[in-house]
């Protein structure tokens, strides 16, 4: 018996239909990271972590709540829940698995989570595996999670309703309509905004999107650290007893081993620098509203999104990844984008503008996209 046989028809499948992933290195000049505002590299956040080495331990070695502990992530945690604007901060390793962990265990059996129909892939898996029911509603449509709510108490619902959003779309660069979906949860329950893509790009000193709302009892914030802040991580914002009871009975927080504590230090030397150097979220500023007018200039069919991510919509799979392909000939690192990612028949390069890219990078980047697109 060929116990590979599945797999192998099933890579075999994707290769057909110009889906099969592979891994590939960095290439080009970066138009595809989320290194938005150039700190991965930045020479104060290398500074720092050399400092730490040798008093600041590498690995936790440890759940947090056995010798995982460090006075780094405590340290980071309050300051960051400070900056944020929020009564109390707890880091996971990263945004999907703090995504998960809220979703399997703030949600209640009784309760409705109830999520834009294009939530990251880890707010699905949420809503698998939590204790919720759960719904969708249309992308950014506030009249239609109205409705669902309202169907959901006509059929005898009772419990609290969790709104989960992204402040800033991955893959579409549009904003969540934050204050109508908070006057929602004022309503009905919580909101949850995964700050993800904003967090140091958008807000006052790049507090994000939903910094006006941080501090409600029912607000819950997602902020990653391996974006716009340069290391790698998250932080999950909220009230005392929501952290609190995050701490006590969420699994995947009692039973994983600590982040870095040296990413603890990386973050708090990154929240140092979005408050010194303002001018990070003013030049990627300038980068977008550069791309936006070349693009509107050279290729007007093509719709941009206005935030620093940008898909360009091309709509085949195969046309998707040729295109990508010829970019990246070109010098640019853009990536093509494909189902099940994002939706049938809306594959497409997903620019992102970053610092680790010039002005001139970005103009350059238009003429070779206005050279490649292809014919309609």
């Amino acid at each position: 018996m060929d116990r590979l046989a599945f797999y192998r028809r099933d890579l075999e499948a994707l290769e057909a239909g110009s889906r099969l992933r592979s891994l590939t290195g960095r290439r080009g000049v970066d138009f595809s990271s989320n290194d938005y505002i150039g700190l991965a590299t930045a020479p104060r956040m290398v500074a720092a972590v050399r400092r730490a080495l040798g008093d600041v331990p590498i690995g936790a070695a440890g759940s947090r709540l056995l010798r995982g502990e460090t006075e780094a992530q405590a340290r980071f945690e309050a300051e960051a829940a400070r900056f944020f604007g929020a009564e109390a901060g707890l880091g996971f390793g990263g945004g999907y698995v703090a995504n998960f962990a809220v979703l399997t265990t703030l949600p209640q059996r009784g309760d409705l989570l109830l999520m834009d129909a294009l939530s990251h892939a880890s707010t699905h898996e949420g809503a698998r595996a939590g204790r919720a029911e759960v719904a969708r509603f249309r992308h950014g449509d506030v009249d239609h999670a109205r409705d669902v709510i309202a169907a959901w108490r006509a059929q005898g619902g009772r419990g609290a309703v969790w709104i989960a959003v992204e402040s800033l779309y991955s893959m579409d660069g549009d904003r969540a309509p934050l204050d109508d979906l908070m006057v929602l949860a004022d309503e009905h329950g919580f909101l949850m905004v995964d700050e993800a893509h904003a967090t140091g790009v958008f807000g006052p000193q790049g507090r994000g999107l939903a910094h006006h709302l941080e501090g409600r009892h029912n607000v819950v914030t997602l902020h990653t650290l391996g974006k716009a802040l340069g290391g790698s991580g998250a932080l999950i914002c909220g009230a005392r007893v929501l952290v609190n009871f995050l701490v006590n009975r969420c699994r995947p927080f009692i039973f994983a081993t600590a982040p870095s504590p040296l990413m603890a230090v990386a973050g708090l030397e990154s929240l140092a620098i979005l408050r010194d150097e303002p001018w990070r979220q003013a030049s990627l500023a300038g980068h977008v509203a550069a791309f936006g007018a070349e693009m509107a200039r050279r290729l007007p069919q093509v719709p941009v999104s206005g935030s620093q991510i940008v898909p360009l919509i091309v709509g085949p799979d195969a046309g998707a990844m040729a295109l990508a392909s010829a970019v990246q000939a070109r010098g640019f690192d853009v990536r093509g984008i494909r189902p099940p990612t994002v939706p049938e028949g809306t594959a497409r390069l997903r620019v992102s503008l970053t610092l680790n890219a010039t002005r001139g990078d970005v103009i350059r980047l238009a003429e070779t996209l206005e050279e490649l697109w292809p014919d309609t």
